[in-house]
């Protein structure tokens, strides 16, 4: 078994060897280039992408201005080594408007930086985007739990929006425009990573714009299910607790209390209305009807009420999880830190077979030969909270039941 390691490791050294000695044509991709059907790999019950070459932009701010080019690097973007930095300067990988640079070279502001890589994106536990309803200027799908509506950080083509447009040619869709989970936000809604469940999506900037107003005048209500642990109280329950959200630990907290003239909460208001479905003295299905929208508020309420959702692991303790240490966001860090099953080492990560024509090694890569970015074991649950209705003035959309919660 050993030896059969060291023969494959070889052989991708040797492939990395090749590419270098051989000038690599490479198309550089930026936010403009649509996901395609064929930039999908399925492999183990997941959905990969193919690694591609791509095109990171950003403008140097205040805080980054007077330092060198590989000092804002190491200091910034930590995800890599020092020397690799060093290395995509000399060769033209880091770019300073356009042009090569030395890597003594200071960063002025308002400067555009583009770094070259080959991008990994993490894997997420879906074929497909089950469409349920395609009208003519209303989309509405059951988004499955682990795949992000819309791109953000690591994500871009293993996205709802990108899956929809390289399986279904549907784009554009309007979903930055009017869904939002907190009303004092600006116009944003989505779903959370982890959650599934139903997602309105406008096809039209009209009907974007009639969502946003139904949404911000207050006339849309809300329905999720849940799983939570132990026996949820019967009759209907309501959490009313100031939510608190710390974006650097990607952890919300509940604050109660009473404020008074010297005394301020801490927080923003938010309410919840949980009605228990079902038990089966282990575990509870429950309805949860948001009135409010706050990050992780149904998660939190639920923790408050002694109820938990049962495979929560960031919200099941109140322990802070390192994130920084143990995971790339604190659901994937309370998971690792929380689970056996779940600690990274060589003999949990999920295995795959490096073939040539999934895609090229770039020899520069810190993810090659892997088909995911380094960090991610495979062994991702999404949470048991699904969206199951939205309802407004002469509309209403549902998405059916997970199987998770029937519990019979």
């Amino acid at each position: 078994m050993k030896r059969r390691r060291e023969e494959e490791e070889a052989e991708i050294e040797e492939k990395k060897e090749e590419t270098t000695k051989t000038k690599m044509e490479i198309v550089w991709q930026t936010p403009a280039h649509p996901a395609q059907k064929e930039d999908y790999i399925f492999h183990n019950g997941k959905r990969h992408v193919r690694p591609y070459h791509f095109e990171f932009v950003s403008h140097v701010n205040k805080r980054w201005e007077g330092k060198t080019i590989v000092d804002l690097f190491a200091h910034e973007f930590r995800g890599r080594s020092r020397d690799y930095y060093v290395n995509a300067v000399k060769c033209g990988r880091i770019q300073v408007d356009g042009e090569n640079i030395p890597v003594s070279y200071i960063v002025k502001r308002c400067q555009k930086i583009s770094h070259f890589l080959h991008r990994h994106e993490p894997p997420v536990m879906a074929y497909d985007v089950t469409i349920l309803q395609n009208e003519p200027d209303v989309l509405t799908v059951c988004k499955p739990a682990s795949v992000p509506v819309h791109p953000c950080g690591q994500y871009r083509k293993n996205t709802v929006l990108g899956i929809l447009e390289a399986e279904h040619g549907l784009a554009p869709l309007y979903t930055g425009l009017f869904f939002f989970l907190d009303i004092n936000m600006s116009a944003i809604h989505r779903l959370d990573r982890l959650v599934s469940g139903l997602l309105i999506i406008a096809k039209t900037p009209a009907k974007a714009n009639s969502f946003r107003q139904h949404i911000e005048g207050g006339v849309v209500k809300k329905q999720y299910v849940a799983k939570v642990v132990g026996v949820f109280p019967d009759g209907e329950k309501v959490v009313d607790a100031n939510i608190d959200h710390n974006p650097r630990e990607g952890r919300s907290t509940a604050v109660v209390g009473i404020s008074n003239g010297d005394t301020t909460l801490k927080g923003k208001s938010a309410c919840t209305k949980f009605t228990r479905i079902s038990t089966n003295g282990t575990h509870s299905i429950v309805l949860c009807e948001p009135i409010t929208g706050r990050t992780h508020q149904i998660r939190v309420h639920l923790q408050c009420t002694g109820h938990p959702i049962a495979n929560d692991m960031l919200y099941l303790s109140d322990d802070v999880v390192d994130r920084s240490t143990l995971g790339t966001t604190a659901d994937r860090a309370a998971a690792l830190s929380g689970s056996p099953r779940a600690t990274i080492s060589e003999n949990n990560k999920e295995e795959y077979k490096y073939h040539s024509e999934d895609f090229s090694i770039d020899p520069m890569c810190t993810h090659c030969p892997n088909l995911a970015p380094d960090g991610y074991d495979g062994h991702e649950e999404g949470l048991w909270l699904h969206c199951v209705r939205y309802s407004g003035p002469g509309w209403a959309y549902e998405c059916p039941y997970p199987d998770w919660a029937s519990l019979d």
